[in-house]
């Protein structure tokens, strides 16, 4: 019998504090796919929809592909921009017998928390009650009660950086003909705790959130699960189902299933505490003294991390701290990722390739935290439409877009400024407008701990730096269950 599946991917993280909605504009600055853009954008990529597309030729499957989105982390979607999708999403639903979709877990439109569960509540209206519906996740999702009773099965990324969404989706494939054939008939529950974060953030190196994966891993190859997914939750959305979860996924009963899940989220909660060494920073001043100190000769690049602006937590992006202090310190032959700015970017083509001009950089958002406009007399050097591919590990091999973007050159520092807001990931976003991150004695970036897969390989050291942006700024939380550690006093 050949089988009809579903398959696509909305992809946001909701960064509830954010002040700048999240809107389909966003959505275009990062991926907005719909219908027959989909097969050449995704097919041979390592990407979860790139995995769909195998799996439907190893499995005989007719796909159905009706839309890939994704965006930045930033602000709330509109309520616009969250029906918009759902429509362009759900309309590919039918006639289908069941779904292999990508969500990230932690969205949040206007009106509606839950924005994966309500996702996941409408395709199961519209494929019905025994339609298997398999749905991979980002690790940083907030899993509510809601995604896993319409969900089959739930299966997290289990790398942070996470460079294993390939990988999950084929996982999730090969449960989804099993279950589409009728040999399995998957079930998922869900425990949590009264806790806003944990697990060390979903570091996977090391620590309670490795320990959890592997001995979920063990579980699924013994067969007593088909699959166990741990997520660390994203605290920067104020919500009610805020936090840590875990979902184990069994064949028809799941009590010894829900007896996992209890007791891995035990063990979260005894260890909520544990932070490791990866999350230590230093100061602006600190950082640029050692890159200062260490440029001449430097065979490989410092690389220093602002963890404070990572527009991967749904932060401005355009903060100036760092740039500033790299400016004052007269780093030579070092590069800054990135400025946000698309008025900063069009100042830049009007001044031209090769010429100097003046430009005012970043500090529109929160100037109070990260740091006001930054005023350069800078250099030229490229400009281009923003669209590139990366082959880096969480590339995958598709194309990115940040719309407008230019390198200009601030004495010896070549900074990219972009249209498009993004952390650094990838080495093609400092190489697709000339800067050569091999040879660098420096290189800046935004990111909280993604930037690893890329630029560990690279680097002489990396640090992160505390540059006083908008993540140390500590949220006033109104809509997250109460109690919850830590913001309350809880004896379990």
């Amino acid at each position: 019998m050949n089988y009809r599946i579903l398959t696509g991917e909305i992809e946001h993280e909701a960064n509830t504090f954010s002040k700048v909605p999240t809107t389909l504009e966003h959505f275009r600055f990062g991926a907005l796919l719909l219908g027959d853009e989909i097969p050449p954008a995704r097919r041979g990529t390592r990407t979860a929809v790139g995995a769909a597309f195998e799996a439907a030729e190893k499995f005989g499957w007719t796909l159905s592909h009706p839309l890939v989105a994704s965006a930045t982390p930033g602000g709330m979607v509109t309520k616009e921009t969250f029906e918009q999708l759902c429509a362009w999403f759900l309309a590919g639903a039918e006639g289908c017998d069941g779904a292999l979709i990508n969500l990230h877990g932690a969205m949040v439109a206007v009106g509606c928390e839950d924005a994966e569960g309500e996702i996941l509540a409408r395709l199961r209206a519209n494929l019905g009650p025994d339609a298997p519906i398999v749905v991979t996740l980002d690790l940083h999702a907030n899993v509510t009660q809601k995604m896993a009773t319409n969900a089959s099965a739930l299966i997290a990324v289990r790398t942070y950086p996470h460079i294993d969404y390939y990988e999950r989706a084929w996982q999730g494939a090969k449960l989804l003909d099993r279950a589409i054939r009728g040999e399995i008939r998957p079930r998922t529950v869900i425990a949590k705790r009264p806790m806003l974060r944990g697990l060390d953030y979903g570091r996977t190196e090391v620590g309670p959130m490795r320990e959890l994966i592997d001995r979920g891993e063990a579980l699924e190859h013994s067969g007593k699960a088909l699959a166990v997914s741990v997520c660390a939750g994203f605290s920067r959305s104020d919500i009610y189902d805020v936090g840590p979860s875990v979902t184990v996924t069994a064949d028809g009963d799941a009590t010894e299933a829900q007896r996992i899940a209890e007791e891995f989220m035990d063990y979260a909660w005894q260890t909520r505490e544990f932070t490791s060494d990866l999350g230590g920073s230093i100061s602006i001043t600190e950082a640029v003294q050692r890159a200062k100190s260490g440029e001449a000769g430097a065979d490989k690049p410092l690389v220093l991390a602002d963890f404070s602006d990572n527009p991967g937590g749904g932060y401005y992006g355009d903060a100036t701290n760092l740039l500033r202090a790299m400016m004052a310190t007269d780093l030579q032959n070092a590069a800054f990722h990135a400025i946000f700015d698309p008025a900063a970017v069009q100042a830049g083509i009007a001044i031209g390739v090769g010429n100097k001009g003046c430009i005012q950089l970043g500090g529109k958002y929160a100037p109070e935290t990260g740091g006001g406009p930054l005023e350069v007399e800078a250099q030229i050097v490229s400009i281009t439409d923003g669209r590139f591919r990366c082959y880096g590990p969480m590339g995958g091999g598709a194309w990115r877009n940040y719309g407008s973007s230019l390198m200009l050159r601030v004495g010896g520092i070549e900074v990219v400024v972009t249209s498009g807001n993004d952390q650094a990931t990838d080495l093609a976003q400092l190489t697709s407008l000339g800067i050569d991150p091999l040879h660098c004695a420096t290189i800046a970036v935004k990111s909280y701990h993604h930037f690893r897969a890329a630029f560990e390989p690279i680097a002489r050291e990396m640090i992160r730096v505390d540059g006083g942006g908008m993540e140390t700024a500590a949220p006033d939380y109104r809509h997250v269950r109460r109690p919850i550690w830590p913001l309350d006093d809880i004896k379990l």
